[in-house]
């Protein structure tokens, strides 16, 4: 029995231990966080088509942006507020109008639908997608 006990005092020892940090981390160092964590990300809501449709944009062209979701995270509200700030919309945010979506390619801002799709019509966005290893063609 003391075998048994023994290991899982020990199997316990081996877990990683989560920094207190992320409960600190403020909302503009969690979205620089996740933009960089991955070639593309895209802070999305998942009932707006203009979210829907810049996803769908990226999966046709064969690239699988990293999605989150604002409406399934509890600090959702915190996170849109901090992209309006960095898209320089705060009032934009206040008087209701959405933010999202916002793309970030190489952990940089690109911004909302309105710049992603220009940068997909004047053909620099498939050079930003390849430079940030997102597309290989």
């Amino acid at each position: 029995m003391q075998y048994g006990a023994a290991a899982a005092e020990q199997a316990w020892s081996y877990m990683p231990v989560v920094a207190p940090s992320s409960a600190v981390e403020t909302a503009a160092e969690r979205v620089e966080r996740l933009a960089s964590e991955s070639a593309v990300v895209v802070f999305s809501v998942s009932t707006c088509c203009m979210c829907h449709a810049v996803k769908r944009l990226f999966c046709g062209m064969g690239v699988h942006p990293t999605v989150h979701e604002l409406d399934h995270d509890p600090r959702g509200r915190e996170l849109e507020r901090a992209l309006a700030c960095l898209l320089g919309a705060s009032g934009a945010s206040a008087a209701g109008a959405p933010v999202v979506p916002v793309v970030f390619i190489g952990g940089r801002l690109v911004g909302a639908m309105d710049r992603v799709m220009a940068a997909h019509i004047n053909g620099t966005l498939v050079p930003l997608l390849k430079d940030a290893g997102a597309l290989w063609l």
